[in-house]
């Protein structure tokens, strides 16, 4: 009977291996097999790399969980809190206890619903309010001052009154972009000579290849608030950003993000697309005309930041519509839609055309 040693698991059976000095292999004693001890060492190397692998992703997502429980809420943070869930539109908002909410800020729903917060990942940034609810109020007033077609309900101060401040989640990307773009550019003259006129036309081929990084690039992480919105009340003055702190919060409503990192990421590529894009083409001058023919936009290295934005809210309602309105809450910058009133401006376009057709009934008739 062959004598060796016990070291590795038969590949075919999985029955002890053992080294047979006579032939020089390791043998298998329960099916036969034979293998030699190179291809044994190769296959047992694979599998510790594949387990090695297989460990190392495991510690790093205990180390990913570990960093996320880190960024969470702490139990004496989340014990001072209350959300607010909206029944009507699901946004679910977070506030210090003493804070009061009377309507939803996104749909107008008067019927919010308080509860008491936990769990969730807390910011790692805020901007705070620096602006109060009378700059949101009298920048309000001064949007729709001198809008004929306004309805006067509308401008009520009832409505006004309901400005709300809500810090917004947003997320705050790193990356950098490899930017590779080709142009098709052209001159032309034109000459006479004799009795001939003569147009030259010169073409170009254009390369250009650039590599951008971008900091702090916006994008809100909320599906109840319109992106538009949100991007035409940008810039933010990034220079205020603290550590975010619960001491911020009281007497004003932090919505919750519902649109994760990986979610964001298109509208993060396509920011960054545009940007440099524009950046590339601004170095192509000199040409009568420049036609973009090909171009390559590569994202790398993203990385973000969660961060709570301050923007004052006002959420209406006009005919069965919302209308929403949002301004910065550091800078001012106020945006929305302004419903109409159909009886002015039918009124306003009756006015306008009765005068018209009279004039030109007039004209023909001479």
């Amino acid at each position: 009977m062959a004598t060796g040693i016990t070291t590795y698991q038969c590949p075919s059976c999985t029955g002890p291996l053992q080294f047979v000095g006579e032939s020089g292999k390791l043998e298998c004693e329960y099916c036969g097999s034979n293998f030699e001890v190179a291809y044994i060492e190769e296959l047992y190397a694979e599998k510790e790399r594949i387990a090695a692998e297989a460990q190392r992703k495991i510690d790093e997502l205990k180390e990913k969980q570990s960093d996320e429980q880190q960024n969470c809420w702490s139990d004496e943070e989340a014990a001072g809190m209350k959300v607010y869930n909206c029944p009507s539109c699901g946004a679910e908002l977070i506030c210090d206890e003493t804070t009061a909410a009377s309507s939803c800020p996104y749909c107008g729903n008067p019927t919010i619903v308080p509860g008491q917060f936990s769990g969730g990942l807390k910011p790692d940034l805020v901007i705070p309010f620096k602006l109060d609810k009378q700059a949101a109020v009298d920048a309000l007033k001064k949007y729709y001052k001198g809008k004929k077609f306004l309805p006067k309900a509308f401008a009520d101060n009832n409505h006004i009154q309901e400005i709300q401040g809500v810090y917004v989640p947003f997320w705050l990307y790193d990356c950098k972009i490899d930017s590779t773009a080709s142009y098709a550019a052209r001159n032309m003259r034109v000459y006479r000579r004799g009795n001939y006129e003569i147009t030259e036309t010169d073409h170009f081929h254009i390369q250009r290849k650039g590599y951008i990084a971008f900091e702090k690039i916006p994008v809100d992480a909320s599906t109840k608030m319109p992106d538009e919105h949100m991007d035409a009340v940008e810039p933010f003055d990034y220079s205020e950003l603290k550590p975010f702190s619960t001491a911020y919060l009281p007497g004003f409503l932090a919505d919750k993000y519902d649109v994760d990192k990986k979610q964001s990421m298109p509208r993060i590529e396509e920011r960054a697309k545009n940007t440099a894009e524009d950046e590339l083409r601004k170095t192509v001058f000199g040409y009568q005309s420049v036609t973009n023919v090909a171009g390559s936009f590569i994202t790398e290295n993203c990385d973000a930041k969660y961060a709570l934005l301050p923007v004052w809210m006002l959420s209406t309602k006009w005919n069965g519509q919302n209308f929403l309105f949002a301004m910065n809450g550091q800078t001012g910058k106020l945006i929305g839609d302004l419903p109409v009133d159909k009886g002015k401006f039918f009124a306003w376009l009756f006015g306008i055309a009765l005068p018209i057709t009279a004039a030109l009934f007039g004209f023909l008739m001479l």
